[in-house]
């Protein structure tokens, strides 16, 4: 058995490593927890996601770390991540080599053995792109041909985005009314599945056969 710590952005990413990710690497002996990164207290009491300075990210992956039993990774927004974060403004016209270049900072930066730092391209909502179709399950077919158009404009999934104003997720509520990134998000991803998600997406890939490599 591997135990996988998943420190993430929001309750977004919370609720995918819960519902898709937990089902598929459980069938490996592989158990992934998903840890919020907190910044803001709500009158609750509670926490919510969000990313403002790069230091809380850095100590909070160090307190992490400090379990050796523990493999730890991440689900942070590549566009969302602040100015400060390590090698932020690496600059290569391919985009996947830019994001490793980037990943790698951050992961030496940190210095532990035990964790592989990682990023969404550009966003979570990318993914829900592997197959638009399966937004039929909560919206209307005109919605579903607009984001279809959206996808055939880009190479793939992750490299739709060019703006904060662009990015999946907002895209995705251009079309679709009151759109739920946590509710509707996480049906869109269910009907979809990981297979359809790891055909298309590559760096989300390569990111998951990282961590099923832990067990060989």
């Amino acid at each position: 058995m591997k135990s996988v710590y998943i420190y993430c952005e929001g309750q977004t990413e919370e609720s995918f490593v819960n519902t898709v990710l937990y089902p598929y690497f459980s069938k490996m002996d592989i158990y992934v927890t998903p840890i919020i990164h907190k910044t803001k207290r709500t009158p609750s009491g509670s926490f919510k996601g969000g990313v403002k300075d790069y230091a809380p990210i850095k100590k909070e992956l160090l307190k992490l770390c400090n379990n050796p039993n523990v493999f730890v990774t991440t689900m942070f927004d590549y566009y969302g991540m602040p100015g400060d974060t390590p090698s932020i403004d690496h600059i290569d016209t391919d985009l996947y080599r830019r994001i490793e270049y980037i990943e790698r900072a951050i992961t030496e930066d940190i210095g532990a053995t035990n964790l592989e730092f990682n990023l969404l391209v550009h966003e979570f909502e990318a993914l829900l792109f592997s197959d638009v179709q399966a937004f039929s399950i909560i919206t209307k077919d005109k919605a579903v041909d607009q984001l279809q158009a959206m996808r055939d404009a880009a190479e793939t999934p992750e490299h739709i985005n060019n703006s904060v104003n662009t990015s999946p997720s907002k895209r995705i509520e251009s079309v679709i009314d009151n759109y739920t990134k946590v509710r509707q998000g996480i049906i869109v991803a269910k009907n979809i599945g990981i297979d359809k998600m790891l055909s298309e997406c590559k760096h989300f890939a390569t990111w998951i056969n990282k961590i099923k490599s832990l067990n060989n």
